[in-house]
């Protein structure tokens, strides 16, 4: 089994910074893509960056240049790194991971159970 928990979400004031973690852990072979997803109150969840297993990222537009997306393989986690951010910005939080599991070499999605980020404008 698979376990994909996120960290490091909170309140924080209109044009601040935070970053997110997000460990994966149990039987895994290998990690393909990894990425944050985010879900506000009566909105569907959108994707909101990721990042391949050879570090190529990827951004939703409306974070573009204020959000980095980066991950440790060695660690098997991905982090994201949030400035400038806006009372649009928020939402519960996700990481998915697709993980090659020890019995592969079938992929699958896991998703971590949300952290909170509150913007006070």
């Amino acid at each position: 089994q698979v376990q994909v928990v996120e960290s490091g979400g909170g309140l924080v004031q209109a044009g601040g910074s935070l970053r997110l973690s997000c460990a994966a852990s149990g039987s895994i072979f290998s990690i393909n893509a990894m990425g944050w997803y985010r879900q506000a109150p009566g909105k569907q969840r959108e994707r909101v960056a990721s990042v391949t297993s050879d570090g190529t990222t990827n951004y939703f537009d409306p974070v573009k240049g204020r959000f980095t997306i980066s991950r440790d393989n060695a660690k098997n986690t991905v982090y994201l790194q949030m400035n400038s951010l806006k009372p649009e910005d928020t939402a519960v939080y996700y990481c998915r991971c697709t993980v090659v599991t020890t019995t592969g070499p079938a992929q699958y999605l896991y998703w971590g159970q949300g952290t909170q980020v509150t913007v006070s404008s």
